[in-house]
């Protein structure tokens, strides 16, 4: 069975971010992980859809949020390794690969 494994710096942004946007406006950060949810579920589903992006990663969308997934198909699923802000430091991750 395949899965989403984040490592866990991205693991860490992601938590970030919910408990962020739940202090934004309650159901907030519920909404921002239900999306983040459905976008690893895409690049899960559909691993090579992704953008092509830097060393071999790909990414996906998240609908509604100004938010991108960075991650690289394995044989047991997808790794994430970032949930990136699309107007913060762009290519930040590119480290932990």
């Amino acid at each position: 069975m395949k899965r989403v494994r984040f490592i866990a710096a991205a693991r860490r942004e992601f938590l970030a971010e919910v408990i962020y946007y739940s202090e934004v406006e309650a159901g907030l950060g519920e909404r921002f992980a239900e999306a983040v949810e459905e976008a690893t579920a895409r690049a899960l589903t559909f691993s090579q859809a992704g953008s092509p992006s830097a060393s071999n990663t790909r990414r996906v969308m998240v609908k509604g949020f100004p938010f991108s997934i960075f991650y690289r198909p394995d044989d047991t699923g997808i790794i994430v390794f970032a949930v990136a802000h699309h107007a913060r430091q762009p290519g930040y991750w590119r480290s932990r690969l």
